[in-house]
């Protein structure tokens, strides 16, 4: 049920549903010393629109963003979703043949790109690309004038979409009347989003405006409470269902400040962010926030003074660090889990009540439930797969009418994760393909990590199966340590008297890797299937 806030918005294209409401000399972005009203970046959204029209999109078409954060992306993506059309936002740090993946699967015919993509993405693109008709290449004050000037096919080819300048689509369209964007229905596509590919190849969740405005409903009004002041910055990036709702939906929905950043987010970026905008609101995922504290424990600066809370999402945020956080910098971080799948956060902590260790609550407006391997219910206490229910659900994955039957079951989502409840509170035990047997009984690589992070000199770990000399399933943990340890076959025998006394013996860890990095996905989940990996050549190759 929408609040009487949103109600009726359900229909309202997202154009609308921003600009409507929002003076437009308010402050809607802050991006590389610029700072955009709202009344400027409605007439930017105008422009783009305009560029759709003039490239003859229709209803349904697939127009692909491959943009930095910036508010050129911000604008196209609001322009695109209002016109009908269906925006496909592509991780801007996928490998080349990944991207390309992305764009034959969805079938774009548009796509707008940053001028240092225009050459290598589109290098043989009548055999890569046979959908993509037209180009708009993206140019920054930075760019490369002869890359950012060129037009028609790259150079060597006679076939190929063809390519213009964003500034040259600009002058072409100037004077347009002002385009009318239709109602949003309810059913109807206006963008894909991409699975992180943790665990396998992506697949593309499709979604209505109106799942937008049911996430700024529950969980951005239930937990994140914005302000009109706020200013709000988020090192996931925008292609992302997490930076989406931070950076785009969640602030400007509510006459907020989105910060946009498209630079890596390194710990000097953030740093420099939070000096030169003071940000109220943080996103981050457990690894950004490891990263911060190792900075500031080399002696490096961390002004977080203007933050009032800080969120957490993408993998389980293992108690210590969340702690650690709070006691360092007197913030608060809120740990979360959502999904592509459900667009943003379905379970959250909540100012004043956190529990550190856990997802927190159910949010208002959905529903989950914990079934066993056999799709049974778990009796109270027990872990089961979690599925939840909400009006947030994507329709369904794109062209994948398989994967969508198994995935979305009469209104119910099946996440993956496995989980346990207990007084209202749900806690996070691993995906269910990361989880795996040892001596018989269930091994959760999360519980396994928890349990080394209370240790003093481990600053992350990741679990994962390995297999003993008998060739019987066992636990291997890769193991980070917080500075330079010289003595590494001592700290190992430490750690596993440490964990003699907190875990079981199955789950207790008979190999260990210390390693200096950990493989993580562009929204900060450890690529455990990578570490598989590592270990099978290990063996190949002793």
């Amino acid at each position: 049920m929408l609040s009487p806030a949103i109600a009726g918005c359900e229909q309202m294209n997202l154009f609308d549903a921003i600009f409507s409401n929002n003076s437009p000399a308010k402050l809607a972005v802050l991006y590389e010393q610029q700072e955009i009203a709202y009344g400027d970046l409605r007439e930017q959204t105008l422009r783009l629109s305009r560029i759709l029209a003039l490239l003859g999109i229709t209803p349904g078409d697939r127009v692909a963003l491959l943009l930095s954060d910036s508010p050129e992306f911000i604008a196209s993506f609001i322009a695109i979703a209002s016109s009908g059309a269906i925006a496909v936002p592509i991780n801007m740090g996928l490998r080349l043949d990944e991207q390309q993946l992305i764009l034959n699967d969805c079938g774009a015919s548009v796509a707008l790109v940053e001028s240092g993509l225009s050459d290598t993405l589109l290098r043989n693109p009548q055999e890569r690309l046979p959908s993509l008709k037209e180009v708009i290449v993206v140019c920054r004050s930075d760019d490369n004038p002869s890359i950012s000037q060129r037009e028609g096919p790259p150079s060597g080819h006679e076939s190929g979409p063809r390519i213009q300048t964003l500034p040259e689509l600009l002058s072409e369209t100037e004077g347009q009347p002002e385009p009318k964007f239709p109602p949003a229905g309810e059913e109807t596509p206006a963008f894909i989003l991409y699975t992180s590919g943790s665990t396998g190849e992506p697949k593309g969740a499709v979604h209505s405006q109106a799942h937008i405005y049911y996430t700024n409903d529950t969980f951005c009004r239930e937990v994140l409470k914005p302000k009109p002041n706020d200013r709000i910055f988020s090192s996931s990036r925008l292609p992302f269902a997490y930076g989406l709702g931070n950076s785009l939906s969640f602030p400007l929905l509510n006459g907020a400040t989105t910060i946009l950043c498209r630079h890596k987010p390194s710990p000097e970026v953030i740093s420099r962010i939070f000096v030169d905008y003071k940000p109220t609101v943080f996103f981050g995922v457990p690894v950004i926030y490891n990263l911060l504290l190792e900075h500031r424990r080399r002696g490096h600066p961390l002004d977080c003074s203007s933050l009032r809370i800080c969120i957490s999402a993408g993998e389980a945020l293992p108690a210590p660090l969340g702690e650690e956080w709070e006691k360092t910098f007197g913030v608060q971080v809120l740990d979360g889990i959502g999904s592509t799948e459900m667009l943003h956060m379905f379970i959250s902590n909540h100012e004043g009540e956190v529990r550190y260790g856990s997802s927190g609550k159910l949010l208002e407006g959905y529903a989950a439930r914990l079934l066993d391997e056999h799709e049974n219910p778990t009796p109270p206490g027990a872990e089961g797969n979690l599925w939840v229910k909400g009006e947030s659900a994507a329709l369904g994955y794109w062209q994948k009418p398989e994967v969508t039957a198994r995935t979305f079951v009469e209104g119910w989502v099946r996440t993956g994760d496995l989980y346990f409840s207990d007084d209202g509170y749900w806690f996070h035990r691993g995906r269910s393909d990361d989880c795996f047997k040892s001596s018989g009984q269930w091994v959760s690589p999360v519980e396994v990590e928890g349990a080394l992070l209370l240790h003093k000199r481990i600053s992350r770990a990741a679990v994962v199966e390995d297999f003993d000399k008998d060739g019987l399933p066992c636990a291997c943990a890769f193991v980070i340590c917080k500075q330079a340890e010289p003595e590494l076959d001592r700290l190992e025998a430490e750690l596993r008297e440490f964990l003699r006394h907190s875990l079981p013996r199955f789950k207790q860890p008979r190999r260990y890797v210390f390693v200096s990095e950990l493989p993580y996905t562009a929204t900060g989940k450890v690529q455990r299937f990578k570490l598989r990996e590592r270990l099978r050549s290990s063996e190949s190759n002793p």
